[in-house]
């Protein structure tokens, strides 16, 4: 099931997809028999993840009835993010990437060594040992608290920081929690997924390599602003098949990228087992896998400018799509 939120004035509603149209799920669930209570109706049609975390048959029913009402009529109303994410953690699941990000900061910060590192791959045909992920990354998940009241949805402009000189987009798989956690085994952890969604994970790479050296982790590189999909796609289509989605970058209309999320470190049950270690999570939570392999501009060279047209994309789920700014610094 495909779901998305729009706007119509002050209120927010629910749509399912049907085909490249969208029903009310408002509607789809009053015309779902047999009849269901008109308080859970209220609740499903306007809240995603609730809608997500309904009893399988009630979903059900809600996209077979929308299969026979007429799809909402082009309005007044307007696309909003899917949900509103309650926190926001971002993981790091795939050594590829994090190997091709260092050796991206090498070859952009660090000159005087990037000859070094780039013959001792040429001859050893092995990456550079100090490009690889910290001892920690083999141990255990590894994850940064993001900022997740930042998130622009699709078509939003994405404005630079003033002090970014090195503006990176960052293609990830995003999940959200249709119910609680707490000292989850995999199995229980992977139940409690409630649908995918696209996230580009913006960074300012100038500052995160002194940020991350401080100990601290990512702060203004990373807390500016992040990209979320407009769609939502629940977790029964994408959890059997979400280590073979394929991802494509587009900047300007050109592919710049093409990756997958084959690879992982970790599955999707070990990464939130871990975050809900002696830690209640909570449904409409967030998270994200990390960079696919290659997904990355500073993986490719290819970083972004004013003006820029950037598009991420993932199989079966969707995309976010931002123009990039330099407007939009000013105080509200």
């Amino acid at each position: 099931m495909k779901l998305r939120r729009v706007r119509d004035g002050a209120a927010l509603a629910v749509e399912i997809a049907v085909g490249d149209a969208w029903v009310n799920a408002g509607r789809a669930l009053s015309a779902a028999r047999p009849a269901l209570a008109e308080s859970d109706i209220a609740l499903w049609a306007r809240d995603t993840v609730a809608f997500l975390g309904a009893p399988d048959d009630v979903r059900a029913r809600a996209e077979e009835a929308a299969r026979g009402l007429a799809p909402e009529a082009d309005g007044a109303r307007t696309v909003a993010l899917p949900f509103a994410p309650l926190s926001f953690r971002d993981f790091m699941l795939y050594e590829a990437h994090a190997i091709g990000a260092a050796r991206g900061f090498v070859r952009m910060s660090m000159p005087a060594l990037w000859p070094i590192v780039r013959g001792y791959e040429r001859v050893l045909g092995a990456p550079f040992p100090l490009l690889k992920p910290h001892r920690l990354w083999y141990r255990q998940p590894i994850y940064y608290m993001g900022n997740h009241l930042a998130f622009a949805g699709d078509g939003e402009d994405i404005a630079i920081p003033r002090y970014a000189t090195a503006l990176d987009y960052e293609l990830e798989l995003g999940l959200v929690l249709q119910s609680g956690l707490f000292n989850a085994d995999p199995e229980e952890a992977e139940a409690a997924i409630g649908g995918f969604v696209v996230v580009n994970d913006f960074s300012a790479r100038n500052v995160q390599r002194e940020e991350m050296a401080s100990g601290f982790g990512p702060q203004k590189s990373k807390h500016f602003r992040n990209g979320l999909s407009g769609v939502v796609v629940s977790a029964d289509e994408i959890v059997p098949r979400w280590q073979s989605l394929r991802g494509t970058v587009r900047i300007n209309g050109a592919l710049v990228a093409e990756t997958s999320t084959a690879g992982p470190r970790w599955s999707l049950g070990e990464m939130l087992a871990h975050a809900s270690r002696c830690e209640q999570l909570y449904p409409g939570e967030l998270f994200a896998t990390g960079t696919l392999p290659g997904g990355s501009g500073i993986e490719s060279g290819r970083l972004l400018d004013a003006g820029d047209a950037i598009e991420i994309a993932i199989e079966g789920i969707g995309r976010v799509r931002n123009s990039i700014s330099r407007e939009g610094q000013e105080r509200p």
